[in-house]
């Protein structure tokens, strides 16, 4: 990496995929869907071991089944960008998921929160005003 002009150029592009290991396909499917309109993708080459993978187009999250107990949570989270802040909040609203919206924390306006899915795997979405789509 070099920086040029005080902005580190990186070699990468957007996260391709993330992997949670799971106790229940169904249930995190159906969370998944239900709170990021996620959908199951079929590959095919199937991935090892059972892994399922879901995607919202933009990019992909996979799941390897574990048995109870095995799975590892609290430390492992990731971030999805929300295009609307306030609409994604009413989304999570009227589905009654229940969230934590962080304090607010910077001086660009951004705004963070987080969820919890069915394994306790906790999923951050963070709104930043300046994001140009």
């Amino acid at each position: 990496m070099s920086a040029i002009s005080g902005t580190v150029k990186s070699p990468s592009h957007s996260l391709h995929h993330v992997n949670f290991p799971t106790v229940d396909l169904k249930a995190t499917q159906e969370w998944y869907g239900r709170v990021f309109g996620m959908t199951r993708v079929e590959p095919v080459n199937p991935p090892p071991r059972g892994t399922m993978l879901l995607t919202n187009g933009n990019f992909d999250l996979h799941f390897r089944p574990v048995e109870k107990g095995a799975e590892a949570t609290g430390l492992i989270h990731f971030a999805i960008e929300v295009e609307d802040w306030d609409a994604f909040v009413a989304h999570l609203d009227e589905i009654g998921e229940r969230y934590i919206e962080e304090p607010f924390r910077g001086h660009d306006l951004s705004k963070t929160g987080s969820v919890s899915d069915p394994d306790g795997h906790r999923v951050e979405f963070t709104w930043h005003p300046d994001r140009e789509w």
